[in-house]
């Protein structure tokens, strides 16, 4: 009996103290991976040589904030992938439960728009779990250093999720220009606001 009291309690510590799976944060080295392109082709971070470091955009088709958002994202690649810091933008939902999602559509979407940066299906979601995105659009800017590609932004892209009025405080274009001068992002984490993560149901 005192055995079985002992191997209980040892489980539940066990669950009790397991961390919990909440993705990356600053300071934390991100995974590289591979994930298919609309083009067809696979994209991991390795493949930019030349790099300084990315800014990882979870975006989607169907989501309202990521529409309003989308040629922000196209301007953020436009200004910073010239630079060394390239957009990688990840569709992280299952088209099964938003079908405005599914790779065909984000075809479309790429091409109508000219995305001028890879938009990559992650079909597992275990990239998105890894880094631990909520919504949709949210940003991770990662620096790349001999230790790895080491996470220096979390969160949205600017305050104005309204797309009402100019953004009075850019987190991203702040924390990249920092970056490139040798510097920490002075605000390095904020909320990201868009909608949720379309889950498998059997993930």
């Amino acid at each position: 009996m005192k055995k079985l009291i002992t191997l209980l309690m040892i489980a539940v510590a066990g669950v009790a103290f397991k961390p919990a799976d909440s993705g990356y944060k600053v300071g934390d080295t991100a995974t590289d991976f591979k994930l298919k392109n609309v083009n067809g082709k696979t994209v991991s971070l390795a493949d930019y040589k030349a790099a300084k470091g990315y800014i990882v955009v979870f975006t989607c088709n169907h989501c309202p904030y990521a529409k309003a958002y989308e040629s922000r994202i196209m301007a953020l690649d436009e200004e910073y992938a010239p630079k060394g810091y390239p957009v990688i933008a990840i569709s992280p939902n299952d088209p099964v439960a938003e079908p405005t999602d599914s790779f065909e559509n984000m075809q479309k979407l790429a091409k109508q728009k000219g995305y001028t940066f890879p938009y990559l299906i992650d079909e597992t979601q275990d990239i998105t779990r890894a880094y631990g995105a909520k919504a949709t659009p949210h940003v991770y800017v990662l620096q790349k250093t001999p230790a790895g590609n080491v996470v220096k932004y979390i969160g949205a892209i600017d305050n104005d999720t309204e797309n009402a009025n100019p953004a009075k405080v850019k987190y991203v274009e702040n924390a990249v220009n920092a970056l490139l001068i040798g510097k920490q992002p002075e605000i390095s984490s904020t909320k990201a606001i868009g909608c949720g993560i379309k889950w498998k149901k059997n993930a």
